[in-house]
C-alpha cells in the first residue's frame, strides 16, 4: 500500500484511509477505525475493483465523498485514472463497531463519476478545495493542471478550466497542495526538482522555484497558519521550507533522512510539529519552532505582569525555542510512502509502508505539554 489519507470532514472520530496495490486480488480501501480510550483499531473494508490506488483523498464537506487515482490496464497500456466515489451509508462517520466477520460483509464503493482524463495523460493526485463545499477539485494529469467542478450531488464533474506546463522534455507532475490560504485561490505544484505557485482563478503560475531540490521533488504541505510558508521534500533526502514571497533560498532545510523523502507534513493546530516519511523506512517528527507562527511560544500580557515578573518575561521572550527532532519512529520495515496527521485529534499521527504496515503514533506527552503550557 502507498495511499493513506485522514477523513478530512470527520472532527470527531480518528479515522484513516488507507488503499491497496495488489496485483494479484481486487484491491481495497481500508477504513482505519482507531478507539482512543481502549487503544483499538478496528476495520471495515471496501472493495476497489477497478485498480491499484496511488492516491487517495476525502472530500473536506462530506464524511462519504473520497477520490483516488489508480491504474487501469487496457490494450497492454497502464494509464492512471482518477475517480469519484462514496462509501456506503453506514460507514461514513466514524464507528467504533468492527463487523464480527469481515470477510463475508465487504462492501462496494459506489461511482459516482470519473475525472475523465483520457485526453490529458496520466493522473498523479487529485486535492479538494480545503475550505470549500466538496465542489471543487484539482486534478494533476502529467503536464495539466484540471480544476473540475462536481455537479448533482458530485455524480457529475465538469472541466472548468485548466493549464499546461510548457517547457522541453516530458514534463510531468509528481504531486500537489492546495493552500488553504488567500481564498483557496492558489495551489502548488512539484515537477521535477522544480516547485510551482499557480492563481486557480487565471491559471497562470505566481511563482516558480526552479531546482528547489537536487532530485525530484515528492511532496508539498502548506504552513495551515502562516499563509506564505510552504514544505517542500525530494529524493536528495532534505525537506526545505519555503517562504513564497521570497524564494531565492530556502528559510530552513532538513537534512535527516538517509534515502528518498516522499511525505512532509504540518500538523494542523501546532505548525511547528512537521511530520516526515521515507525509504529509509523511518518517520521523523520535527519541532521547527523557529518557523513557527508562535517562534516565541506564548506571548503574555504586559499588564498582567508585576515589575519583577517583568523583567523575567523579558529574558524568557529573548531566547526563542531551537529546532530540534522530536523523535524517530523506526516500527517499518519498509519503505514509509505516507504520513498524515489525524483531522480529529492533533496530536495522533498514521504511517504507512509498502508492505502494507500501517502504523498509529502520538505526539510525545512531555512535548504536547509544553506546546499547550
Amino acid at each position: 500500500a502507498r495511499a493513506l489519507t485522514p477523513q478530512t470532514a470527520e472532527t470527531d472520530a480518528i479515522r484513516f484511509l488507507v488503499g491497496t496495490q495488489s496485483l494479484r486480488y481486487d484491491n481495497q480501501i481500508h477504513i482505519i477505525d482507531f478507539d482512543d480510550e481502549n487503544n483499538i483499531i478496528n476495520k471495515n473494508v471496501l472493495l476497489h475493483q477497478v485498480g491499484e490506488i496511488w492516491h487517495i483523498s476525502t472530500s473536506p464537506a462530506d464524511k462519504g465523498v473520497l477520490a483516488t487515482c489508480y491504474n487501469k490496464t487496457s490494450d497492454s497500456k497502464v494509464m492512471t485514472c482518477a475517480a469519484v466515489w462514496r462509501m456506503p451509508k453506514e460507514l461514513e462517520s466514524g464507528s467504533h463497531e468492527s463487523p464480527d466477520d469481515s470477510s463475508s460483509n465487504t462492501q462496494t464503493l459506489e461511482l459516482l463519476c470519473h475525472l475523465d482524463n483520457t485526453a490529458h495523460g496520466n493522473m498523479a493526485c487529485v486535492m479538494w478545495e480545503p475550505m470549500g463545499d466538496g465542489k471543487k477539485i484539482i486534478s494533476l494529469a502529467d503536464n495539466n493542471i484540471l480544476l473540475w467542478d462536481l455537479q448533482e450531488s458530485s455524480a457529475k464533474a465538469v472541466l472548468s478550466s485548466s493549464a499546461a506546463l510548457e517547457g522541453k522534455g516530458q514534463l510531468k507532475f509528481t504531486s500537489g497542495r492546495w493552500s488553504p490560504h488567500h481564498n483557496c485561490t492558489q495551489i502548488a505544484t512539484a515537477n521535477d526538482t522544480t516547485v510551482r505557485g499557480w492563481d486557480t482563478r487565471s491559471m497562470r503560475q505566481i511563482y516558480c522555484i526552479e531546482n528547489a531540490h537536487g532530485q525530484l521533488v515528492r511532496d508539498l504541505d502548506f504552513n495551515p497558519n502562516k499563509q506564505y510558508y510552504l514544505a517542500s521534500c525530494g529524493d536528495d533526502c532534505k525537506v526545505k521550507f519555503w517562504d513564497t514571497r521570497n524564494i531565492t533560498e530556502p528559510v530552513k532545510t532538513l537534512e535527516e533522512h538517509s534515502h528518498w523523502v516522499w511525505n512532509v507534513r504540518y500538523n494542523h493546530s501546532h505548525d511547528q510539529l512537521i511530520l516526515t516519511g521515507s525509504s529509509d523506512s523511518r518517520v521523523i517528527l520535527s519541532n521547527m519552532v523557529s518557523i513557527s507562527s508562535e517562534p516565541f511560544g506564548h506571548m503574555v500580557d504586559d499588564d498582567e505582569l508585576s515589575d519583577q515578573e517583568d523583567q523575567h518575561q523579558e529574558e524568557k521572550i529573548k531566547e526563542p525555542l531551537q529546532d530540534s527532532v522530536i523523535a524517530t519512529y523506526e516500527e517499518h520495515e519498509d519503505s514509509v510512502y505516507a504520513v498524515e496527521w489525524s483531522s480529529a485529534d492533533p496530536w495522533l499521527f498514521a504511517s504507512l509502508s509498502y508492505d502494507g504496515r500501517l502504523v498509529i503514533n502520538r505526539v510525545p506527552r512531555a512535548l504536547k505539554y509544553h506546546i499547550l503550557l
